[in-house]
């Protein structure tokens, strides 16, 4: 891609798309009161999980840790419980991060300069450049898929997008392309084409765009071609049992490693491998005496980016546990109102406030 070329075709797009957010956009929370805390949670959140999905997460979030302050001295378990559905919790744990840091090295006030911001544990080039256009008005980029998607049909771009020398080219062009006199609204303005307009699945909806006379792969009719993307690795299957372990009106959770999958959050026992029935009574000899056989619990799958756990299940009473069982008991309640557990878990969650089994 040549930079020079790329400015000369996008630089008559930057006054229409600013004029287009300014005419109307999205009434989204954070837009409301665009404060860096403001801006930053949004989005951390945004990374992974949809708008519409984001919102109430948003708003809960932000009546239980109104400021960087409070976020820093939350205990983590209720943290991770105010995540709890957005997955890939890293990001909660990041932003803790980042919040005690800002607490501590910056004095309880947010970095102004985009190299500060690159400096948070969890801010990348994208949130950093977010936060700093739209809290601070500085004039730098935010590329993120959205973007990327948009550049590459504006320029018909034969090169993959997710190449890092290309990211870096496309970031390159877009710092190029900011206007120094609203960074902040031409950065979301591009976010919300991308979001939009310009969209990822299905055909774009060209009609309604303000810049498609410069676009390159609507001229050429082909933009379900763009952005190019090398194929994705298969994912890995890994078969799963999930036991539900009832003692006295108590379910049984075991805490995941502090680093890797998951990490430090609650979960059901569970083993690798789908397990008959004679198999899961036994798998807790010396832990447990069972009440019963086993009852089977419907399957289920959760797909993590490069894992998919095809999950079987078994429903088990106990009516002894013996010393050294490893487990934590939890009442139904504290199962929604307490322990984190992932949403890898939700589909076997209700079968703990039925009666019957399956």
């Amino acid at each position: 891609m040549d930079a020079m070329d790329g400015y000369q075709a996008l630089s008559p797009t930057v006054l229409p798309l600013v004029e287009w957010y300014r005419s109307g956009h999205r009434d989204l929370p954070w837009r409301r009161d665009p404060t860096p805390y403001h801006v930053w949670i949004s989005e951390i959140m945004l990374q992974q999980t949809r708008v519409q999905a984001a919102i109430p997460y948003y708003e809960r979030f932000l009546s239980l840790f109104p400021d960087a302050a409070a976020l820093a001295r939350a205990p983590q378990e209720k943290l991770l419980k105010a995540w709890e559905g957005l997955g890939y919790y890293s990001r909660a744990r990041n932003l803790q991060k980042a919040a005690r840091m800002i607490c501590e090295r910056f004095d309880g006030r947010f970095p102004t300069s985009y190299d500060e911001w690159l400096s948070l544990p969890g801010v990348g080039p994208y949130t950093a450049g977010a936060v700093c256009s739209i809290a601070f008005g500085l004039p730098v980029p935010a590329v993120d898929g959205n973007v990327l998607r948009v550049f590459s049909r504006l320029l018909a771009l034969e090169e993959d997008v997710t190449a890092p020398t290309v990211k870096k080219e496309l970031n390159e062009l877009a710092s190029s392309l900011v206007p120094p006199d609203a960074p902040g609204e031409y950065n979301q303005a591009l976010m919300e084409l991308g979001a939009t307009v310009c969209l990822p699945n299905g055909a774009p909806l060209c009609g309604s765009c303000p810049v498609a006379g410069h676009c390159r792969a609507f001229q050429d009719g082909n933009q379900a071609s763009f952005p190019l993307k090398s194929p994705k690795k298969p994912r890995k299957i890994l078969p799963v049992t999930v036991f539900l372990i009832e003692y006295q009106g108590r379910w049984a959770l075991m805490k995941r490693p502090d680093k890797g999958l998951l990490a430090n959050l609650w979960e059901f026992p569970q083993k690798e491998g789908h397990l008959d029935s004679r198999q899961a009574a036994s798998c807790f000899d010396g832990w447990l005496r069972l009440s019963g056989e086993p009852r089977p619990l419907l399957p289920a799958v959760h797909v993590f980016t490069h894992l998919e756990w095809r999950m079987s299940g078994w429903k088990i009473h106990v009516k002894e546990v013996l010393p050294g069982c490893p487990f934590t008991w939890a009442k139904p309640e504290e199962l929604q109102n307490t322990y984190a557990i992932p949403s890898a878990f939700s589909s076997f969650l209700p079968a703990c406030f039925v009666q019957n089994d399956l």
